[in-house]
């Protein structure tokens, strides 16, 4: 599922193996126990983690196969997956992630809930797929891009294009902080980029209270419980999470 390794005050959570580390409930709560366990257990009132995955996938969206067997099944994986990312924009410190495969739909929504992200330009793309899979976009990923990126001009090409995005592209569109030669050279400069962070010997709460504000309408919509795929209808939105 996933490891958590720490570097001193670095906190490397890798998604393990060779498969297309789809977002199944699975998954979710292996990543929600690791972060759990990072904030029980800081290097210092200074720390920074990066996620990265093995294999050729950082993360392939939605395991749709699992989900779109019954209704109940969409409303479990967006509720965990909006836990989630609740979780990373809450983390006390910064959070990189390192994308050294294949980022799609909530793959790369998962991804762009890091403070940072570092891709690999010798493969993987970035791509929301909804339109090509015929699948309407939650809001809460429409408010999670408008927070990260400042152009309408590349959400039409994101989402009303589907493109498939190169690091280059990612980093000319202001998706991608930086573009790296490899999977190892993309993690190695996580680490430093980490490192550096570090240096800065931020408090952690402070941090994470000065995220909460910058992406305050992000969390508001967190509380949207909607479906995926064709299955259910959507249920009336709160305002927030119940531990907002």
């Amino acid at each position: 599922m996933c490891t958590l390794e720490k570097r001193g005050n670095i906190f490397l959570l890798t998604l393990t193996g060779a498969d297309e580390h789809r977002l199944h409930p699975n998954l979710i709560d292996s990543l929600a126990a690791a972060l759990r366990r990072l904030r029980s257990e800081p290097a210092s009132s200074s720390a920074a983690l990066i996620t990265t995955a093995q294999g050729k996938f950082f993360s392939n969206g939605y395991d749709l196969k699992w989900a779109l067997v019954d209704k109940a099944r969409p409303l479990l994986m967006s509720k965990k997956l909006r836990a989630l990312v609740y979780d990373l924009i809450t983390l006390p410190m910064p959070t990189i992630a390192a994308v050294t495969g294949h980022a799609s739909a909530a793959g790369l929504i998962f991804a762009l809930s890091h403070d940072y992200v570092l891709m690999r330009k010798d493969r993987g793309f970035l791509y929301m797929s909804e339109l090509d899979i015929g699948y309407k976009i939650p809001i809460w990923f429409s408010a999670l891009f408008k927070c990260k990126v400042g152009s309408p001009a590349v959400w039409r090409e994101v989402v009303l294009k589907s493109a498939k995005m190169t690091a280059e592209m990612g980093v000319e569109m202001g998706i991608v902080d930086s573009a790296h030669t490899g999977a190892e050279e993309t993690v190695e400069a996580a680490v430093r980029l980490g490192e550096e962070l570090v240096s800065r010997n931020w408090d952690g709460k402070v941090y994470a209270d000065c995220r909460k504000t910058l992406y305050v309408e992000l969390l508001n919509s967190l509380g949207s419980d909607e479906t995926v795929g064709d299955y259910g209808e959507e249920e009336k939105p709160n305002k927030t999470l119940s531990r907002l």
